[in-house]
């Protein structure tokens, strides 16, 4: 299970600093059912990080919470792993190491963490490439490994920062398409942070639209186009032009 739950979410830095405090994220709220994908989307500085880091445990939130099946998250750990936009793989380690390295945390058996680790290599598409290490590989196979890394310990809540930023347009609609495959075989709860109102649109179930800071949440939006998703078709433009139309208000405000 991993119902994901945000309530009166605020997060404020520098309360005790003489050079006054800065509020990122203000009574933040909204809930994602069990093994659906929903993307944070909004303009830099809207506390969209922020929020990822609190549900990841990296951040304490000043008030409020982010909770999995009614649990808050209050530490990093396996139940709610993160994929980074420069993909933090461990630069001496194989693939397949790298892989493996939170069932190791995990003290799964030896034999157990093999099949595992052979498993999600197919998954992402790195048959043949188990013994390369991350300096060998292109960007987008790196961010399969970390995608792979972080399926593998079966966490409630995946969490992903501007996963594919790093990417040209080309791979990054590749991937974009690779990551539904991928979530629709291994059915997670997934929160996205991004810009990119087509990406919000080609993966998620819902989207958070983000004010400017502080961070609050503008309109929750569900997505209900079948997959895959038609960036012509009418349905996906109309979608398309009321994001586009909230995330300009927010810079026609400042």
């Amino acid at each position: 299970m991993g119902r994901l739950t945000v309530k009166g979410l605020s997060k404020v830095y520098g309360e005790s600093s003489a050079a006054g405090s800065v509020t990122a994220l203000q009574n933040v709220s909204f809930e994602v059912p069990d093994n659906q994908f929903c993307s944070i989307l909004g303009h830099s500085g809207c506390g969209k990080t922020t929020l990822l880091n609190i549900a990841a445990g990296f951040e304490k939130p000043t008030s409020g919470s982010v909770m999995v099946d009614g649990e808050p998250i209050r530490t990093p750990g396996w139940q709610n792993t993160m994929i980074f936009q420069d993909y933090a793989l461990f630069p001496w380690a194989s693939v397949a190491d790298n892989i493996a390295f939170g069932l190791e945390m995990k003290n799964m058996p030896r034999h157990k963490r093999l099949d595992t680790t052979q498993y999600f290599i197919g998954l992402v598409g790195l048959k043949g490439f188990e013994n390369k290490y991350p300096h060998q590989l292109s960007g987008g196979m790196r961010q399969r490994v970390a995608i792979a890394r972080a399926l593998a310990v079966r966490p409630q809540l995946l969490l992903m920062d501007e996963p594919f930023a790093a990417l040209d347009a080309q791979n990054r609609a590749f991937m974009q398409d690779e990551l539904v495959r991928i979530w629709q075989r291994e059915p997670k709860t997934v929160m996205l942070v991004t810009h990119s109102i087509d990406e919000a649109i080609k993966l998620s179930d819902c989207i958070a639209v983000m004010t400017r800071r502080p961070g609050r949440v503008k309109e929750f939006i569900q997505v209900e186009l079948p997959r895959p998703r038609d960036e012509d078709d009418a349905a996906y433009l109309k979608l398309k032009r009321k994001l586009r139309d909230l995330i300009h208000d927010e810079m026609e405000e400042q």
